[in-house]
């Protein structure tokens, strides 16, 4: 059996899909998630906002010893995806251990620029 890394319960507190972008790429913002688990992760994303309820229980599955890039402008509930040019935060829960990044590519301006950073584990 493959040793589990990570954590079950993941936080991203600045989420933002821009509502334009400039030049041939396209805005947009990737939870990346590593499974190192020799069985598949069952992820639940929740979205809070600041003025509305929180989008819950959005599911996608990550195979085991795989790591999948998840688009949050994928991300749908119900029919309803995530609105854009409206700040959240992201909440990432598996029942397995697993490892999130967050990374950003900003093109709302000639001069592109990407940010990845860790989330907030909690154990």
């Amino acid at each position: 059996m493959h040793k589990q890394c990570g954590e079950k319960l993941w936080y991203i507190p600045d989420g933002y899909i821009p509502e334009v972008s400039s030049g041939e790429l396209t805005s947009h913002e990737s939870i990346c998630v590593l499974n190192t688990s020799s069985e598949g992760a069952l992820i639940k994303i929740t979205i809070f906002f600041e003025d509305r309820d929180p989008m819950e229980d959005i599911m996608v599955v990550v195979s085991a010893r795989r790591t999948k890039h998840i688009r949050t402008s994928s991300l749908h509930l119900e029919g309803m995806p995530i609105p854009v040019g409206v700040p959240y935060a992201i909440e990432v829960r598996s029942d397995v251990p697993i490892i999130v990044q967050y990374s950003r590519l900003d093109s709302t301006q000639a001069e592109n620029a990407l940010m990845s950073v860790m989330a907030f584990p909690i154990k």
